[in-house]
């Protein structure tokens, strides 16, 4: 199963919050775990804001980015393509959406994605509004 998580609803997977076990859930049942290429540095954004609000330790930093990118070696990775530019703009068209969270969408669209993890409301409407599956965490 091609299980698309959006970069917060990933982050997850490393920072536990409410919605942390319901995303590794997730990550156990997936047999593809895919990703938007602005995942990645949406991810990295979150883990220095941690550092920087000392939240987080230099070490600890170092560990969660390690583990992410270990993660990422086998992920689905889909690039900022026209096709997914498409899908893009018409999530925008259609919703109200940031445009980082219609990337998103654009990315599980072109993908094909069976289910798309989400802890946005209105990423959740839009995601359903384009027919694929989607998961609140």
């Amino acid at each position: 199963m091609r299980v698309f998580f959006d970069s917060s609803a990933f982050a997850k997977r490393y920072v536990r919050e409410e919605g942390s076990e319901l995303v590794l859930s997730w990550c156990d049942q997936a047999t593809e775990l895919c990703l938007s290429g602005i995942a990645l540095p949406e991810i990295i954004s979150a883990f220095c804001r941690l550092q920087r609000e000392k939240l987080i330790t230099p070490l600890q930093y170092r560990h969660l980015k390690t583990m992410l990118m270990a993660d990422i070696a086998d992920a689905v990775i889909c690039d900022l393509t026209p096709e997914v530019m498409r899908n893009t703009i018409s999530s925008l068209e259609n919703n109200v959406l940031r445009g980082m969270d219609a990337i998103h969408i654009g990315s599980a669209i072109t993908l094909n994605a069976d289910v798309f993890v989400s802890a946005d409301a209105r990423q959740r409407v839009a995601v359903e509004q384009a027919g694929l599956r989607v998961v609140q965490v």
